[in-house]
């Protein structure tokens, strides 16, 4: 007798690259939706970036027979079947919010996570009765690195954790590549037993060596502007953004600007420090919006071609001047 072949049907799911909770998303969506079918499903994984040129993903990226966005951008194509997000600049406009052709068993977006990871894993329960929690170590570790939930900013710069050792890597190689063969293993693989395992440490090793330098070159960089602690680190790429060194360095200022060169374009990354005990005046997301970026109330940035190193510069002092009072600016 000849086997009967069956088709599988390809999903493709598009998540925030470089990312943790992105990965986690990924991971997360796949459990899911193989949840919700007894069909062959295969799936791939497209890694996303925000550049100047790439506000959203691109319908040819969208290549399944089902395609689904986590933890980035809304894309407002008929390719889109599945979408969840938490950010707050997820769409470009409350309308197009409310257009979308995806119903509300398809569509799941709430600003007020502080995670993608957390709303996948709470609609996959509420909405589909999915039950998640045999990865809610996963899911409570990409909520916390997201949120930036440390009781310092020593202790969320700190890399002496296996798991924060595994978000490093995922920062600096999380490409397509990467996440097609990672988010798999999330799946059927405890987290505790991947961030140890020769694939991560090898590379962790590398990273680990230019950590503390890396750490010490983004701290002497930092100046205080008021509320504001500024740092232009745009001469020379970095392994790692250093997050967090700047509220390390001025534990008492409000907020953060910091210009940093990636491989393909410069970032500017905005931020709030949860630690400052002073109350966040400015919705950071909305002012990085302005300027074509965007993110959360808290945390946000905007992406400026390598060739336009005079516009980052103008950038990141108005929104400096901005976030100490000034009115803004025209942009």
């Amino acid at each position: 007798m000849l086997q009967e072949c069956v088709a599988q049907r390809k999903v493709l799911v598009a998540a925030h690259g470089y990312c943790f909770d992105g990965m986690t998303s990924a991971a997360l969506f796949t459990k899911l939706r193989q949840s919700l079918s007894d069909d062959q499903l295969s799936f791939a994984y497209r890694s996303c970036g925000y550049s100047p040129k790439l506000k959203t993903v691109p319908d040819r990226w969208l290549k399944g027979d089902e395609n689904a966005i986590v933890d980035f951008k809304y894309a407002p194509t008929k390719r889109l079947h599945w979408y969840f997000d938490h950010h707050v600049t997820a769409f470009d406009s409350d309308r197009q919010r409310k257009k979308t052709h995806l119903d509300d068993g398809h569509l799941f977006y709430d600003p007020h996570y502080t995670s993608c990871a957390k709303l996948i894993a709470d609609r996959a329960l509420d909405h589909f009765g999915v039950d998640l929690s045999g990865h809610a170590e996963l899911i409570e570790w990409a909520d916390r690195i997201d949120s930036a939930n440390f009781d310092s900013p020593d202790e969320a710069i700190a890399r002496n954790h296996p798991v924060m050792q595994f978000a490093s890597v995922v920062e600096s190689h999380g490409n397509t590549e990467f996440y097609q063969k990672m988010v798999p293993r999330l799946i059927r693989e405890p987290l505790s037993a991947i961030v140890r395992s020769d694939e991560i440490q090898d590379r962790w090793a590398p990273i680990a060596v230019d950590h503390q330098g890396v750490l010490r070159r983004i701290r002497e960089a930092c100046e205080l502007r008021g509320e504001v602690v500024f740092a232009d680190l745009h001469e020379h790429e970095l392994p790692g953004s250093g997050k967090f060194v700047s509220y390390a360095a001025f534990p008492h200022a409000r907020y953060s600007v910091t210009v940093l060169r990636t491989p393909k374009h410069f970032k500017l990354s905005v931020g709030y420090n949860p630690w400052s005990q002073k109350a966040r005046k400015h919705d950071i997301a909305s002012i990085c919006a302005r300027y074509g970026g965007g993110g959360h109330p808290v945390v946000g940035a905007v992406s400026v071609g390598l060739d336009r190193v005079d516009r980052v510069l103008e950038l990141a002092t108005k929104i400096t001047e901005e976030l100490n009072g000034a009115e803004p600016t025209e942009s």
